[in-house]
């Protein structure tokens, strides 16, 4: 028995010896044991920027939903509002948040890292109870502690962090300073601290029929927010810009760096059209290529009247007989030929010019006139299409300063509060052609009723084929892996049915 237990004694020894060594030799001296923060930093950035802007196909298919255009090449969902279901994908990258503060090396980095997480944080959980309720927030992202199966939060709930959590960036980002790992501002924490504040009044406008709810108190907080430092131009966008290489190419660009195959599908609509049209607005020239037939039948590219837009609404083959009759109007060649046709935004600053004009009309706030935001929203995107795009792409009618400044009194606010909402909801439609990916303009019609889109029974894919779809389905991996929770959250917010008709609780 001395003999085993001297002889186990001894193995125990010897393995531990080869173990220590064998660890020794191959592990790697260079390699880091942890990410620096501004790795994760730029890899959450990715994630929720670059990566969020889909290309080519992809790329259309918020505009297609948001009846920017219609597609040629087949019957789509989006076009003819059939909603799908969805994943929380876009939460994973949140794990990458707590690592980032805390490896920090800095206080003075911390409070930056801070802030920033909290943004982002903000920024998915909106994105993610926007498409379908009630979501998990207070136990999302808890799978290292052994939460592998999340509560939903209440969307008021969610809504209720995200304002705290955009409260905490604010400060935070105030005693920042300038970091690592950025590539949309260079890490210019004052411009961070601007796009917090910025998006905390989107957040805030989403909230309108809520004003009567003394635990959100949305007008006070409206007005305590707008009082702090917001984005001052479009230089201060959210916005990726893009370079010549391959996969940082303007998302719907063909050129020598990147494919794209579906040029051919794309013919705009009506509802982008007519508006620019009725208000002699230069900025269609910049968007869209005129009619061939109407070429043909000797209007020029410089006449409103060479462009014809679509009704998405309508049967799919009606729409490909008149594009092969040369009545409809391709997308400007200029963001198929240019790699960098323009940054896309995700959230710009004539966006919260046009929602400051809009709490305004709304009486939420006070001391500048709703028609000066408006007008700085509209001048705002007609310099930044001046700025980046070149004049043999406006088809001969390139906007000046002296247009650019005069034309907002063309298009005045005017009437009741309803029909000054309404001329808001249609400059800022106009400001959203290729930008806000992340279905802002589905958003702003599902919210105010504008632009009024048609519902044809015929085409509608939606069910009941009478009504527009309200949401997108919950993810089949949580009905595969987290049931009890997200069957309780449909039944405490839609009887039971995950139904795309069904109306959440932010449009109640």
């Amino acid at each position: 028995m001395t003999k085993h237990i001297y002889l186990i004694a001894a193995l125990a020894i010897s393995i531990s010896s080869c173990t220590k060594k064998f660890d020794d030799i191959n592990t790697n001296p260079d390699k880091a044991t942890s990410a620096a923060s501004e790795w994760l930093a730029t890899n959450i950035l990715t994630s929720v920027t670059s990566s969020d802007i889909s290309f080519n196909n992809n790329f259309r298919q918020p505009y297609s939903l948001g009846k920017y255009i219609g597609w040629t090449e087949k019957v789509t969902d989006y076009q003819y509002n059939k909603m799908v279901r969805v994943d929380f994908g876009r939460l994973l990258v949140l794990r990458d948040v707590a690592p980032m503060i805390n490896n920090a090396t800095s206080t003075d980095l911390k409070n930056t890292y801070d802030g920033f997480g909290h943004f982002i944080r903000a920024w998915q959980f909106f994105q993610t109870t926007m498409q379908v309720g009630d979501i998990p927030y207070s136990e999302a992202i808890q799978g290292s502690t052994g939460v592998i199966q999340a509560k939903y939060d209440t969307q008021k709930e969610v809504f209720q962090g995200i304002l705290k959590e955009l409260d905490q960036a604010d400060e935070l980002l105030s005693k920042g300073v300038n970091f690592s790992g950025d590539f949309i501002y260079k890490g210019d924490v004052d411009k961070w601290r601007r796009l917090a504040n910025s998006f905390q009044l989107y957040v805030l406008i989403n909230l309108y029929r809520k004003t009567a709810d003394a635990d959100l108190d949305v007008i006070n907080k409206f007005k305590t927010v707008a009082a702090r430092p917001l984005m001052r131009d479009f230089h201060d966008n959210f916005a990726v810009t893009y370079t010549a290489s391959a996969g940082y190419c303007y998302p719907w660009s063909n050129t020598a760096a990147q494919l794209n195959s579906f040029l051919d599908y794309p013919v705009l609509s009506s509802y982008l059209l007519d508006p620019m049209k009725a208000s002699a607005d230069k900025r269609l020239f910049y968007m869209a290529e005129p009619s061939p037939a109407q070429l043909t039948a000797g209007l020029t590219a410089a006449d409103y009247d060479a462009y014809l837009g679509i009704d998405p609404a309508d049967e799919l083959g009606a729409i490909v007989t008149s594009k092969n009759a040369g009545k409809t109007c391709a997308v400007n060649k200029r963001y198929e030929a240019l790699y960098n046709a323009e940054p896309v935004g995700l959230l710009n600053y004539w966006d919260i010019q046009f929602i400051l004009a809009e709490a305004t009309v709304r009486g939420w706030i006070s001391g500048t006139d709703a028609q000066t935001y408006y007008a700085n929203g509209i001048k705002s995107h007609m310099n930044f299409f001046a700025t980046y795009t070149p004049t043999t792409y406006t088809h001969g009618m390139a906007m000046d300063d002296a247009y650019i400044n005069a034309f907002p009194a063309t298009v005045a606010l005017t009437g009741s509060v309803d029909n000054q909402i309404k001329q808001i909801i249609t400059q800022k439609y106009i400001a959203g052609f290729f930008q806000n990916s992340d279905f802002n303009a589905w958003y702003e019609n599902r919210r105010t009723g504008y632009p009024t889109f048609t519902l044809n029974t015929a085409t509608n894919l939606n069910t009941p084929a009478s009504s527009f779809p309200l949401r997108w389905m919950y993810p089949q991996k949580e009905l595969d892996y987290n049931a009890a929770n997200v069957t309780k959250a449909l039944a405490d917010q839609y009887g039971g049915n995950d139904d795309p008709s069904s109306v959440m609780w932010l449009l109640k």
